[in-house]
């Protein structure tokens, strides 16, 4: 790489990190970077993963005040993060790129409308429990689960807007704050990222000098909104989502 290469990648790296735990997809900064540089689409994949690991455990790390008091409901989450991960990774290696490109923003579309729907779907759920009696599940039961575990499957294949799609989930299916949910979305993209690139290790190619420069500054970027994120509101931070998450659509349609 060039300098001018090494900055632009070191650089889309923070801006990667920074988004993530804000709010996700910032794959879709990374991943083109990547490709402008003379890296394979499958080589720019794997690297990308492998890259922004330091990236979700600093976001994680960053949110750890919103994290106090979520282990059980964590680490149920992430066995099927961990297993969702590991399918993902072996299709990118199995499967044409053309396979997920179709039904990408289709999920991302999906996840938006249900983060739009979210207040009024909670207030539905919370009137039907008080009236029914039904008791609250903190982790969101089998659906959250099964959800979570399909999407970590697209996470591990591409990872961009995965955790738009966490957040609509659980913020469908799990009584909590915004912000608690979103510490939890930034441990499961931890979990997705560290299995995919302990696979991707061992079967695929990757570029070092990529890996190295987006895992410096997707470190730097996850402090940085870690910062930015717990002090947006739940609406302006419902609303970041969704700009966040149509770019994101527009982007992939028109890759």
């Amino acid at each position: 790489m060039s300098i001018w290469e090494i900055l632009a990648v070191f650089a889309a790296g923070v801006g990667a990190g920074t988004i993530n735990t804000i709010v996700g997809s910032g794959t879709l900064i990374t991943f083109p970077v990547l490709l402008a540089t003379g890296l394979p689409p499958v080589t720019a994949t794997v690297s990308n993963a492998l890259g922004l690991i330091p990236g979700s455990i600093s976001g994680a790390i960053g949110y750890r005040k919103e994290l106090a008091g979520q282990r059980r409901r964590i680490l149920r989450l992430s066995a099927g993060a961990a297993v969702g991960g590991l399918a993902g990774a072996t299709l990118l290696l199995a499967l044409p790129s053309t396979a997920f490109e179709t039904i990408v923003p289709v999920l991302v579309a999906m996840a938006l409308v249900l983060v739009i729907l979210q207040p009024r779907i909670s207030k539905a759920v919370r009137r039907r429990r008080e009236r029914t009696g039904a008791p609250a599940r903190p982790d969101g039961g089998p659906l959250l689960f099964t959800g979570l575990t399909l999407a970590s499957v697209y996470g591990g294949y591409f990872t961009a807007a995965q955790g738009i799609i966490y957040l609509s989930l659980m913020g469908m299916l799990v009584d909590d704050t915004i912000q608690r949910l979103n510490a939890v979305k930034n441990v499961l993209a931890a979990v997705v990222n560290t299995i995919a690139a302990l696979f991707f290790l061992f079967v695929a190619d990757f570029d070092w000098t990529a890996v190295v420069l987006i895992a410096v500054g997707s470190a730097i970027g996850g402090q940085i909104g870690a910062k930015v994120g717990r002090r947006l509101s739940p609406t302006f931070l419902r609303a970041l989502i969704v700009a966040v998450g149509t770019a994101a659509i527009v982007q992939l349609v028109l890759r």
